[in-house]
Formats: C-alpha cells, sequence, structure tokens
C-alpha cells in the first residue's frame, strides 16, 4: 500500500471524506530538507487563493510537519487529481526512515 506524506489540505478530514470517500489513516511525521511557502494559485476555481508548497532546501535543519497516511493506488490518482498543477509528486524519505509519496513545487 503506497504512503502519502500531507503538509496541507490533505490533512482535513472533510477533503479527505469529499475526495476519497472516507478519513485516511494516519501518523505525524517530518518532511526533512525542504521549507514551506505559500504559493498563490492563478486559477479563481480553486479556493484559498494561497496554498502551502513545499521546495527542496537541502539543508538539514529545514524541515516541514506533516501527516503520512496509507492510501491504495487509486486514492494516489485521486490526489494526483486533486493536487493544483503547481505541485508534482515525487517519492521521499521521511524523518521516521518510511519513503512516501509528497506533492512539492512543480
Amino acid at each position: 500500500m503506497p504512503l502519502l506524506f500531507s503538509y496541507g489540505t490533505l490533512q482535513d478530514p472533510a477533503v479527505q471524506r469529499a475526495n476519497f470517500g472516507r478519513e485516511l489513516d494516519g501518523r505525524r511525521d517530518r518532511l526533512p530538507g525542504y521549507a514551506a511557502e505559500l504559493l498563490e494559485v492563478a486559477d479563481p476555481d480553486v479556493p484559498p487563493s494561497h496554498h502551502p508548497v513545499v521546495r527542496h532546501t537541502g539543508d538539514d535543519a529545514d524541515g516541514v510537519d506533516g501527516t503520512v497516511f496509507d492510501v491504495t493506488e487509486d486514492e494516489l490518482a485521486v490526489a494526483d487529481r486533486y493536487e493544483i498543477d503547481d505541485h508534482h509528486r515525487i517519492l521521499v524519505s521521511l524523518g521516521s526512515g518510511v519513503r512516501a509519496w509528497v506533492y512539492v513545487a512543480a
């Protein structure tokens, strides 16, 4: 089963229910070597107008807290459609040592 790390809206149970039809099982983790910032969304149909995004810094002192979720391959495809075009999905190692997918700045 794939793992998906979220530092933003996919942590919200209402967003999970709306997109996956269920609340996801997750646990807290950290994405080392990345920093978060707010990205202005150009599409006026995507509220809110700013979304969090992470960028690789390469600095071990940097890190982003979030939640790692167990998802199915189908749910991972749903998450791909949910995320805005300014993000792309990559496989990373989290602070706990597990490998998980995460959406980073495109």
